[in-house]
Formats: structure tokens, C-alpha cells, sequence
């Protein structure tokens, strides 16, 4: 090992990790399986992976190349050196829009890549429900498909050509040959042995040849089958739906070969694929069903009407989208209770045209009794919605709570359509016996259904199950005249069944097209070929353990802090860069380790035993969780609702208890007393807090970046300007929670906010209260934090039990006594005052609903900006600011796709994290604002966000109710 981290230390450019926590966070993928690989190469351009793969062959060490590690077949992870190809070959290389082609890096993102052909027009065919973090290389290595491949086909079929480095380190070219250049690339005349492309060339030729009444016999007649070798591109074919049509003779092409082999036969360094020009227009049709079956049955139907897309979604996905944050905001276009729905697509040049698609569809289907209700999803947004909950279905099935999961191993079968119902009926049979039930959803278009039997893979009598259900489930794919691989591709979960799908004398092909391709059986190996048993290597198995954790917060609902941290399913929507603000620190480092699944797998492996104990206090730990932000946005936008902020904070106060709380977290901990403090000595604190020497001694010796400017401490506090103020008495009451920085910097906040409450007929009232604990939290100061909390529900529990409204302006004090509070407090008080908490635009928000906001607007016009809080888009979402923003007729509201803006309360203004920070506010918020033309305002509700944009930009921007009170 010594000899090849050496040899690799001086030829690589790239990043070499050995360590123990890079093997741990490489040795899983979104499948059941787990693997440590030998260590991590992360090239930083091709001649990295050439010298990788060169080194690896001269020391016989497997090699395997990796993409966003979402592979659901186990196809990622493996005892060998694995090469990250999405941190830094992630590049677009060229595009040509007259022959509509491209060329990109293996580790380019589909979103990513379709994103940057909206310009030009054109998208890349195959859409997999994992676009926003998929890479092309991993869509080439499983011959991925996704939604539409009744219009696009699979990825085999979108790849013109590719440059690849063979199993010796060869770079090589492969692309479609006429058979005189096929001729050509076979010839050798030198007397030394032949170099491997030539030998590939060669034999390929061969065992096509010699195989070719097999391979007629033997493969599936069905548009999905990515199992085995393909083997089928190289011989005349006809239309897969119509095995009569006319023959075509294909060119003999080994870039058609290489998709779909899973990295075992050659390493993808850029490829030549197809894109596609974007259709004019689409709608959907969500067709409602109270019996799955029926459900199958009305698919046959629904290709009659030449559709782009039919997706199925069963009841069990649904149900879960209801348990989700974020999902359970996107069900509007579901009408009551559905066993499954049809995703019904059309692609059309006009309105019209498609309105005649649709209303053909559902007389077709009402004719014959088939779906309940029929709704059109028509705009971008609502269609957007309908996808969305279709593309989190997996995810969604592995937040499931409890040890008993939605187990892929079987999920990735394809029959022919029309066989659907009854291979439904037959596979219902098999799980019946096995006394389990499924979740069903995916591509009824093709035959093609995730699966996925609900076992409970920590018993060793699951597993057992498991090995039979899925031998029972090959045996009848077969009888059907299916495919075990659809999309997913074999991996560890199918390989076993090659030979069982294809026969003893295609299997023995396959072994001879890898040993010509890998001589030295060097390139992933145990896929596809000469694979393990498929209940071996399980990331969790009948002696799976974690070690007992005492906690602060309760994590019950989630079955411990263990069960809490295994909702992660390695799925990686963490992984997805262009949306939402899930994850800010991959989305600026785009390592796997600052992802939410990498956090997770690192605190998995020291609960488990893959690490030491000492691990789960140790200093590596605290690396790993260091730049999570603590935003909430994995608890909403994670599928599977991992809130890794909870878990942070829960380690950090076992952490500190171990090691030492710092002086600087301690100070940022009770920012409430340094602002009381502060504001006592106004505006002198201000003149002694802006003085260089001052900046550089808090910079040098507490760690607080000297290129930061603290927020200005207020001569007259809110609470002074409170008792002061003519009081009115109103039957309406509310009670304003003042929280720190509106209470010492930001006056004008709170006084807007009375001013507002008053215009709508609400006497404010000021509760005797501390500090709302968030940054005692956030530091790690839990204990201190419970305190605060208690203070603050025995006080506040008493307005809560007369029904009075506890509002607040800033979203992480209010969204803290909401979410976290009833987490840290056994008090059902705690849990009363949770449910009369919200922010004051949520409360606004209600008032206007119930039509008792009648505010008199002055007429003044303003374009805003509005930048959302991350905690208020996780838990409670913009709507309600967007929409109070709205009321002054005046005002033109619209949202920044900001994400996240990097700050987070004290994170922004330590040392370390400083360029984190303000690259992570770079990427999208300061772009959006700086791009702006003309008079605006920037609005937001975060003291943080505020000062990041502040510091970012040099806009000043407001809170919400500020400009509201300037309207009146």
C-alpha cells in the first residue's frame, strides 16, 4: 500500500486520501451495500486518471471510477482505489448546435448540463429522477434512461462517442467504423504483441460474431434492458416494440459497449453525446386510481395517445410526501386519497394541440372505466410539482420510519408493458408468501417499476428473505420476457442473475469481453460478471450494532440519535448544486465529506464500529460536521427529513463536554449579555468596536475575521422605546418576542412592528423572556440553552394558554421555540407555545387571509427584493413574506433564488470560515443582487443574512415589516 500511495503522490495533480475517513465515506452509494475501497483518487483532469489507472495496473490494485455515488446497485463502491470524477472533471467541452451534439467531462451534472444548454435550445435526452446531482459518467455507466425514454431512449442510445483510458492506462478513442476502418483498427503487422485497443478490437469482433443467433435469441425484446454487456448494438436489429420491422445494420461502434459496463471494462475521460432541441411545449395529465392494478392496466392505453412520458406513483409515496416539509407543500394536485397515479406527458406545439391530446386521453380512459379523477397540471409551476414529488419518490420511501426499509434489490425490472397487470399479480404473490409488502412507482411507459419490498435488513432472517424474493423475482422477469436491469444497472444486487438472464453461453461472452477489455481483471471488479452473492457486503446485516448515545435533544420520533443519523439512505439530493439550499458547503466545496450524506456516513461508521468510539469526540469529527451551516434545509429538502443541524448540535455539546468549550464560543453564546453590554456604552462601543487594533486583536487572538463589521449597538433599546411609547389599550392581544438584535441593534424593527400590529387592532405586549437559546445551540451549549428555554416557556406558556399569538421577527429565535424547543423540553407547555409561535410575516400573512389586516397604503412604489431566512424557507417556507410584500399596490415583490447566504449567524464571522462564507453568498445571492438595475430594495428577515448582504454586496437591506410600515 506504502508503494502505490507513492507512486500515485508523484504523478497525480489531483488529491490522493488514504485516510480513514475518505474509505469511510467512499464506501457506500444510495444501494444496500457497503465496501471500503483501498483510498480516493480525485483527478483534476484526465492525465490524472491515466497515470491512476497506469499505476494501478503495474501493481494489480482494482480501479473504480465514480460519479455522484447514486447508483442503486451497488455498482460505486468496491474494494479498489475510487476516482471521483465530479469535483474537478465536471467540464463542457464543446457544442454544436447544427449536428446537436456535445462534448463534456464524466462529471458534469445533468441539471448542470441542461442548464447550460437552455441557451442554445436543446436538452440531453435521458431525464433520471437524480438529474439534479447524476453524472453523465454514472448515466454512462449504468446506460441510465429516466421518464422519457419512450421519445429519447436510454443513454446508449444519446452516446456518439467517447475517449476513454483502458485497463493498461491506454488512452483510446471509440466512435462508429465503417468495416474498412473497423478492418484497420484489427491490423498489427509488427511482430510484438498487439496493443490492447487492437486486441479489443479483435476480439469483440469475434464473440459477436460467434455469438450473434444467442444474442438474437437471448436479449430481452423489450426498450429497457440494461443488464449484461451490449452486446445487441453491434448486430442488425429491429424496432424493440415491433420485432418484425425492417432491419438496420449499426456501425460498429465500442462507445456502445462501454455504456452501461459499470466501469468494468474502461474508464469514460470526455464523451460525444447527443442533445435533443427543447420542446415547444408540455402538460400533464395526473389521472387518479383507487386500484394499482387498474393502474397498469390503463397504461397500455394511455401509449395509444403517443404520450412523452407515463409514470406510476403508488399510495405508499404519497403517504410519505404528507410526513415531508417540503413535499407536503407540492400535493395540491392530488384530489382525495389515491391507491396510485398516472403521470400522463405530452409534448405539443400549441395550446390547443395539447388541450386535444389531453381531452383524447381521458375520453379513451373513461370509456373504459379506467381513473376516478383527472387533473391537468398546464404552467411550468404546477407541472414542476407533480415531477418534483415523482423525482423524490425513492427518497421519500427511505425516509420511512423504523429499521424496516423499502429494500432495492428488485426494484429495477422491465417487462413488456401490456404484461403489466399480471406480472404486477404475479410479483404481489411473491411477497405475499414472503409476508411483506412493496412500494411500486417509476416508468410504466416501458415496463420498468422500482419495487421495493419493505424488509428489515439488521435480522438476519431479512436478509434470508431478501436472497429468496429476489431469486424468485429473476426467475419470473424471465418467464415474462424481462430484463433483471432496466436503468439501475446490475451492480452487487443483480450480477449474480447475469448467467440465470442470459444463459451459460452469453455469460461465458461476457467473461471473454472482459478479460479482452481487463486482462488483469483490474476495472471494478465482481460486477456484471463473476459477481458475489447478492447478500454479501450489506451496509447493514443480522450483526449490525451501534453503540448506546445519551442525547439532549429527543430523537425518539426517529428511534434514537442512531436511527436519526441512518434516515440518511445515500440518495445524495445533498449532492444538487442549481436549486433549493440544501447543501451550501458541497455546493461551495463539492466535497462529499461537507455533503449531508457524507456527515451522515462518517457518524454511522463511529456509531457502528467502523471507526473507533473515541472518533465520535475527536477532532476529525468535528472537520467533517465543521462546515455544516446548521441551516435546517436537509430536514425540508432531504427527502428523507435528515435534520443534520440537530445532530450537529448534539455532537458538538459531546464534543465541547469532552474537549473544552472555546472562549469564542462562549462569547458568540451569549451575544444577548456583549449586546446589553454594547449598548450600555452607545455609540462609544461603536467607535471602540470599528478601530483597526480592536479588529485585529479579536481576529488574532479570539478568531473573529478582522474583515468583518460587527452590527451597531442602539443608544435607546427597543425596550426603552417600549415602556416610553402612548400606549393604547385594544382588545386584541399579541406578544412580541424581542429578540437580541432587534431589541440592542436594530430598534426600528420592532417599532415597525408595533406600528403594524397596531394598525390592525393588536395591543402588543413584551414578555419577561431570555435569550431564545439559538446561540447557545449552535455553539454547542446545550445544557445553557435548556435553561434559557425553560425560563422562556414558564413565562410564555401563560399567554399561550389564553390563546395570545407569540410572534417574532427573526426567523431562527422564533423557528427555534418552534422546532427545537419541544426536542430539548419533556413539557407539554413547550409544545403549547410551539403552536402559537410564528414569525411575524407568517402572522401577518393569517391576519390578511382572515381579512383582518386593513392597512392604508400611501401609494409610494418600490421594486423589492426579497432574500428568505434559511430556517424560514425550511420550515415554514417565503409565502408569507412574498405575499404581505405584495399588499402595498405599489410594491413589485420578487424572491432571489439566493439559496443559502452564507453567514449563519456567528459562522460567517469566524476566521476559518470567512472565505467558506462569502463564497457560498457569491455563488448565487451577491450575483443576483449586484445584477440588478435601477432603484430597488433588498429585503430580508435574518439579523445575519442582512449583514452578509451588507458585506457582500454594500446594499443595506431591510426587514420585511420595514418597508410594510413605509407604505402606510
Amino acid at each position: 500500500m506504502n508503494d502505490l500511495v507513492t507512486k500515485l503522490e508523484k504523478q497525480i495533480e489531483g488529491e490522493i486520501r488514504f485516510d480513514e475517513y475518505s474509505i469511510i465515506l467512499y464506501s457506500t452509494d444510495a444501494s444496500i451495500y457497503q465496501i471500503e475501497p483501498l483510498g480516493v483518487v480525485v483527478p483534476k483532469h484526465k492525465g490524472d486518471v491515466i497515470a491512476t489507472i497506469k499505476i494501478a495496473h503495474e501493481l494489480n490494485v482494482p480501479v473504480l471510477p465514480r460519479g455522484a455515488g447514486t447508483g442503486l446497485a451497488g455498482g460505486a463502491v468496491g474494494r479498489a482505489i475510487i476516482m471521483d470524477m465530479t469535483k474537478y472533471m465536471n467540464n463542457i467541452l464543446a457544442i454544436n448546435q447544427e449536428e446537436q451534439w456535445m462534448r463534456v467531462q464524466p462529471g458534469v451534472v445533468l441539471d448542470e448540463l441542461n442548464a447550460y444548454l437552455k441557451d442554445y435550445g436543446f436538452l440531453f435526452g435521458p431525464d433520471v429522477a437524480t438529474s439534479n446531482r447524476a453524472s453523465i459518467g454514472g448515466m454512462i455507466g449504468n446506460n441510465s434512461a429516466g421518464a422519457r425514454s419512450i421519445v429519447y431512449g436510454k443513454t446508449v442510445d444519446n452516446v456518439l462517442e467517447m475517449t476513454v483510458a483502458l485497463s493498461n492506462g491506454d488512452e483510446a478513442v471509440f466512435k462508429p467504423l465503417s468495416e474498412e476502418e473497423l478492418t484497420t483498427k484489427m491490423q498489427w503487422e509488427s511482430e510484438a504483441p498487439a496493443k490492447l485497443e487492437t486486441q479489443i478490437y479483435r476480439e469483440v469482433k469475434r464473440i459477436v460474431d460467434e455469438n450473434r443467433e444467442e444474442i438474437l435469441r437471448r436479449y430481452p425484446k423489450i426498450m429497457r434492458r440494461v443488464a449484461g454487456y451490449n452486446l445487441d448494438e453491434f448486430i442488425a436489429k429491429g424496432n424493440e416494440r415491433n420485432p418484425n420491422s425492417a432491419f438496420r445494420i449499426p456501425l460498429f461502434n465500442l462507445a456502445k459497449l462501454i455504456v452501461g459496463s459499470e466501469g468494468t471494462l474502461a474508464t469514460v475521460l470526455e464523451a460525444k453525446v447527443k442533445i435533443a432541441p427543447i420542446p415547444e411545449m408540455k402538460a400533464i395529465d395526473v389521472i387518479h386510481f383507487d386500484d394499482f392494478v387498474r393502474s397498469m392496466e390503463a397504461t397500455t392505453e394511455a401509449l395509444q395517445c403517443a404520450p412523452s412520458a407515463v409514470e406510476v406513483v403508488d399510495k405508499t409515496v404519497l403517504d410519505l410526501t404528507k410526513g415531508s416539509i417540503q413535499y407536503s407543500r407540492l400535493r395540491t394536485f392530488l384530489q382525495g386519497d389515491p391507491e396510485a397515479i398516472l403521470i400522463v406527458e405530452f409534448y405539443g406545439e400549441s395550446e390547443a394541440e395539447l388541450a386535444e391530446k389531453i381531452d383524447h386521453l381521458e375520453a379513451r380512459f373513461k370509456a373504459k372505466g379506467y381513473g376516478y379523477a383527472f387533473v391537468r397540471a398546464l404552467s411550468e409551476e404546477d407541472m414542476s410539482k407533480v415531477w418534483r414529488v415523482r423525482k423524490a419518490g425513492l427518497a421519500l420511501l427511505m425516509g420511512m420510519k423504523g429499521d424496516a426499509k423499502p429494500t432495492g434489490f428488485v426494484e429495477d425490472t422491465a417487462v413488456p408493458p401490456e404484461e403489466l397487470p399480471e406480472y404486477i399479480r404475479r410479483f404481489k404473490q411473491i411477497l405475499d408468501e414472503h409476508d411483506t409488502t412493496a412500494a411500486y412507482y417509476a416508468h410504466a411507459s416501458v415496463g420498468c417499476l422500482h419495487i421495493r419490498p419493505i424488509l428489515n435488513l439488521k435480522r438476519g432472517s431479512e436478509v434470508e428473505k431478501m436472497r429468496s424474493i429476489s431469486e424468485k423475482i429473476a426467475d419470473l422477469v424471465l418467464e415474462f420476457g424481462g430484463a433483471i436491469s432496466a436503468e439501475h444497472g446490475d451492480g452487487l444486487a443483480r450480477s449474480c442473475w447475469v448467467e440465470r438472464a442470459f444463459g451459460p453461453k452469453l455469460y461465458q461472452a461476457f467473461q471473454e469481453i472482459k478479460r479482452a477489455f481487463d486482462p488483469k481483471g483490474i476495472m471494478n471488479p465482481g460486477k456484471i460478471v463473476n459477481a458475489p452473492p447478492m447478500d454479501e457486503n450489506l451496509r447493514y446485516g443480522g450483526d449490525y450494532q451501534t453503540v448506546p448515545y445519551e442525547t439532549h435533544f429527543d430523537f425518539s420520533e426517529d428511534g434514537g440519535f442512531a436511527g436519526a443519523i441512518e434516515l440518511c439512505s445515500g440518495v445524495g439530493v445533498c449532492r444538487k448544486t442549481l436549486e433549493g439550499t440544501m447543501c451550501p458547503s458541497f455546493m461551495y466545496t463539492l466535497e462529499e465529506e461537507h455533503s449531508t450524506r457524507g456527515r451522515a456516513n462518517a457518524l454511522r461508521a463511529a456509531l457502528c464500529g467502523h471507526l473507533p468510539k473515541g472518533e465520535l469526540t475527536s477532532e476529525r469529527m468535528y472537520e467533517v460536521l465543521d462546515l455544516c451551516l446548521g441551516c435546517k434545509s436537509c430536514k425540508a429538502e432531504c427527502p428523507s427529513n435528515v435534520d443534520m443541524a440537530k445532530i450537529k448540535y448534539e455532537f458538538l455539546a459531546h464534543y465541547y463536554k469532552e474537549n473544552g468549550l472555546p472562549l469564542r464560543n462562549r462569547l458568540f453564546g451569549n451575544i444577548d449579555k456583549l449586546n446589553q453590554l454594547g449598548c450600555a456604552f452607545a455609540p462609544l462601543s461603536n467607535w471602540i468596536m470599528r478601530r483597526k487594533i480592536v479588529k485585529w486583536a479579536f481576529d488574532r487572538f479570539v478568531g473573529i475575521d478582522k474583515r468583518r463589521y460587527f452590527p451597531k449597538f442602539t443608544s435607546q433599546t427597543f425596550e426603552t422605546w417600549f415602556k416610553k411609547r402612548e400606549t393604547i389599550s385594544r382588545p386584541k392581544k399579541v406578544v412580541l418576542f424581542h429578540d437580541t438584535y432587534l431589541n440592542y441593534n436594530d430598534p426600528q424593527i420592532g417599532i415597525a412592528t408595533v406600528k403594524i400590529l397596531a394598525t390592525a387592532g393588536y395591543e402588543t405586549i413584551l414578555p419577561d423572556k431570555r435569550c431564545c437559546g439559538k446561540p447557545m445551540i449552535s455553539k454547542g451549549m446545550l445544557e445553557k440553552a435548556i435553561e434559557n428555554a425553560r425560563y422562556n416557556i414558564e413565562h410564555l406558556s401563560k399567554y399561550a394558554e389564553q390563546g395570545y399569538p407569540i410572534v417574532g421577527c427573526e426567523p431562527s429565535c422564533m423557528l427555534t421555540i418552534r422546532d427545537d424547543y419541544p426536542e430539548l423540553i419533556d413539557d407539554e407547555r413547550a409544545k403549547l407555545v410551539a403552536e402559537n409561535t410564528y414569525t411575524i410575516e407568517e402572522f401577518l400573512f393569517m391576519l390578511h387571509e382572515n381579512g383582518e389586516l386593513n392597512l392604508d397604503f400611501n401609494g409610494n412604489r418600490k421594486k423589492i427584493l426579497l432574500h428568505g431566512h434559511c430556517y424560514q424557507k425550511a420550515l415554514v417556507g417565503t409565502a408569507p413574506a412574498l405575499e404581505i410584500l405584495k399588499l402595498p399596490p405599489g410594491y413589485e415583490v420578487e424572491e432571489i433564488d439566493s439559496g443559502c447566504c452564507g453567514m449563519a449567524g456567528a459562522f460567517g464571522y469566524e476566521k476559518e470560515h470567512y472565505e467558506v462564507s462569502m463564497g457560498i453568498g457569491e455563488m448565487r445571492l451577491f450575483k443576483a443582487i449586484n445584477s440588478q438595475t435601477g432603484e430597488f430594495e433588498v429585503v430580508a428577515s435574518g439579523t445575519s443574512c442582512r449583514q452578509q448582504i451588507v458585506d457582500g454586496t454594500g446594499k443595506r437591506a431591510k426587514h420585511p415589516v420595514e418597508v410594510l410600515a413605509e407604505a402606510l
